[in-house]
């Protein structure tokens, strides 16, 4: 019996997903709850499973292109037809179980695949030095894969795609196989490439002809994030308050805890301590006192929320674009509560499979752009909420002691941005002094955590 695949309604108001990739050939015979393919909403990479074992007749789309949802993503021929009574009701379970399509299956695949594409970040122009010495043809050579998947980078596949080139039939020059622009564009123009220069060579490969620019559609998180930001500053006047902190005794306390029996054990579930759980910490124990830079203001500022819960959220640079999950509740969690959530929160984003909840009911927002560099920024708010703060890179500067004298401290600059509506200058700068004080004096912070 053959049945169409509605794709299901993922949630969020969705109705289009672009098709990433299909993990399924046309006359694959595949099982229940196999993944079919990745596809890219507006939040996130979802995994589509299976409902049902048969064998694929057809696939709908294209890599690349946009899938619509409730209508065919692909069709099949189902083993046990009495499963099945018909091709609606397979629209009904996908509906029911979408929460399945999220899938951790091919995790360690994935993870090998995108550790080494962002090790090769920079192939594009340098693709030509990343050949290394081989001696014979390179047709000889294998494509390593992993999990199925030819390795290369998320710019060759684009580069793959727009040259309608399957990418797992291109022979990698690079390293263990991988698949670099060079060997694609090859491929396309016949087939072939020109042999590796051998240690002892003086051949000079020719550069393959790159196009003077390429347009590329701005989608997904890309999309939402663009839209999200020209609404934020359009609509909410924003100000900038910055302030540098003296991080030098928060540093010697968190290499002190590294040492204890707990955060080792913490550290064998691969939950590390970083410097974010006490950020956090004492921002909520800040919001306490300022609970204005905890509120929101309705669309026509004519009326505050203030919320209760701190549900601090962290920009997490992933792999599919800026996502900003949220910790929830910190006021009631502690320093090893808070690293255990973050942990995951970050390895979720990263891997651009975050959970929808963990995206909703922010109330204020961390971007720690100093773990790529910079010291001052002017961080746009995360609309509806009120403030954010932008924190710079750690450096060792020199300042005066009590007693005059010069000493290396760790500095780190801070950048606020508030809603001049509801939050004027001193109030931040305030809110900001004692936020400030829990982090320069760690000892205060444990004396006020309940």
């Amino acid at each position: 019996m053959s049945i169409d695949f509605i794709l299901p309604d993922i949630g969020e108001g969705i109705v289009e997903c672009e098709l990433v990739e299909w993990l399924v050939k046309e006359g694959e015979a595949i099982v229940e709850d196999q993944p079919v393919a990745d596809v890219m909403t507006d939040k996130a990479l979802v995994q589509i499973p299976a409902m049902y074992s048969g064998v694929i007749e057809k696939l709908f789309y294209k890599q690349g292109e946009i899938a619509k949802v409730h209508a065919p993503l692909f069709s099949m021929k189902v083993d046990s037809p009495m499963k099945v009574d018909s091709p609606m009701k397979t629209d009904g379970l996908m509906n029911t179980d979408s929460s399945r399509a999220v899938s951790g299956a091919d995790n360690a695949g994935e993870n090998a695949s995108t550790k080494d594409s962002n090790e090769n970040a920079g192939e594009n122009s340098t693709a030509q030095d990343k050949i290394e010495p081989v001696g014979g043809n390179l047709f000889a050579q294998k494509t390593n894969k992993v999990n199925g998947k030819a390795v290369a980078s998320p710019a060759v596949r684009r580069v793959a795609r727009e040259l309608d080139v399957n990418i797992g039939e291109v022979t990698g020059s690079g390293k263990k196989g991988r698949v670099y622009k060079n060997d694609v564009v090859a491929f396309e123009q016949g087939g072939s490439l020109i042999p590796a220069t051998t240690a002892t060579s003086s051949t000079r490969i020719e550069p393959s002809y790159v196009e003077p620019h390429y347009v590329e559609r701005i989608k997904g998180i890309k999309a939402v994030m663009a839209k999200a930001m020209a609404d934020s500053v359009s609509t909410i006047p924003h100000f900038t308050y910055c302030e540098e902190i003296d991080m030098t005794e928060l540093i010697k306390l968190r290499l002190a805890l590294k040492e204890t029996l707990v955060v080792k054990d913490m550290a064998k579930q691969d939950i590390k301590l970083t410097m974010m759980p006490f950020f956090m910490k004492a921002m909520s124990l800040a919001l306490k006192e300022f609970p204005v830079i905890n509120s929101q203001v309705n669309e026509d500022c004519t009326e505050l929320t203030y919320f209760n819960d701190h549900n601090i959220g962290m920009a997490v640079d992933s792999k599919i674009g800026l996502l900003v999950p949220n910790v929830k509740q910190v006021q009631t969690k502690s320093i090893i509560d808070l690293a255990a959530d973050i942990s995951r929160l970050t390895n979720d984003a990263r891997s651009g499979r975050v959970q929808s909840s963990d995206l909703k009911g922010g109330t204020i927002t961390i971007s720690n752009i100093g773990a790529i560099g910079g010291t001052v920024a002017t961080p746009i708010i995360n609309k509806p909420e009120a403030a954010i703060v932008a924190l710079g890179k750690l450096q060792n500067l020199p300042r005066f002691n009590e007693q005059g004298i010069v000493e290396a401290r760790s500095i780190m600059q801070v950048s606020w941005s508030g809603d001049h509506r509801i939050i004027d200058g001193g109030s931040i700068a305030r809110f900001c002094n004692l936020w400030k004080s829990f982090l320069e004096t760690p000892s205060n912070m444990i004396i006020q955590m309940s």
